[in-house]
């Protein structure tokens, strides 16, 4: 979905927790540089590729990935990516997360789904254990190296200007990337859109939730006209309201 010139939502099937939905990784792109805002699950690098071809913009330009965040279905690509790509790809993240994306810490959700377990029985107790498992034992092939950390306020000079936006809450180094030139609000995981509807993230997927709301109200002092959410997609209506509706 062409949000603006040059901003491009992605919308790549994959399963979820929830079941079978879309993940929504944001490509942006000018004369100079080509960057992914999250890279999705390990298995996806040919279905992100077929998504750059379908916007129109050559894989083999991918200069930059800044994650937002480093659960798997934003990391999991990663180390994919670079090895698919021609030229160097720069990895940009918080450094809260840096540890987490190199594999020097065991992974940010792990313990938080360990204690879900004691809560569930039958199917899906069997369910999140063969998850937590398969994570356990993955996990070390998604170690990547991240190039360069990325702080509060930081104003990237690429594709018209982005500014860092610290949001943590729904993980300790969690980032939104506010694009000047559009007024897009690049959330990550900060909200999520559901039936149409911008709504708060889940709160079973929130590690702090007293530091996720008062993230939230940073992000009011942005003059937002589109919001992409990496679950739910697109939100463009009346979003500063909105924003300021999920802040109080």
């Amino acid at each position: 979905m062409r949000i603006s010139n040059g901003i491009e939502m992605l919308e790549i099937s994959a399963i979820l927790m929830t079941g079978p939905g879309l993940i929504n990784p944001t490509l942006i792109w000018d004369k100079d540089e080509v960057i992914l805002v999250d890279a999705g699950f390990p298995h996806q690098v040919p279905q992100l590729r077929e998504a750059f071809a379908k916007a129109g913009v050559p894989f083999a330009r991918l200069s930059k990935v800044i994650i937002t965040h480093s659960d798997t279905d934003h990391i999991g690509g990663l180390a994919g990516l670079l090895k698919a790509s021609p030229q160097k790809i720069t990895v940009l993240a918080h450094e809260k997360e840096k540890p987490y994306i190199e594999t020097e810490l065991p992974p940010i959700r792990m313990a938080h789904m360990e204690d879900q377990l004691k809560t569930l029985s039958g199917e899906r107790l069997k369910q999140m254990t063969d998850l937590c498992e398969g994570l356990k034992a993955n996990y070390p092939k998604l170690k990547v190296n991240v190039d360069a950390v990325v702080e509060d306020g930081e104003e990237l000079p690429y594709c018209g200007g982005m500014t860092v936006i610290y949001t943590p809450g729904h993980t300790p180094g969690h980032i939104c990337l506010y694009h000047k030139q559009s007024k897009t609000l690049i959330a990550g995981d900060a909200f999520s859109v559901e039936g149409g509807l911008l709504v708060h993230s889940p709160k079973f997927n929130c590690l702090d939730e007293e530091q996720y709301h008062k993230s939230l109200k940073k992000l009011t002092a942005y003059d937002v006209k589109s919001v992409i959410c990496y679950h739910g997609g697109f939100y463009g209506d009346g979003c500063n309201k909105r924003i300021a509706e999920l802040a109080e």
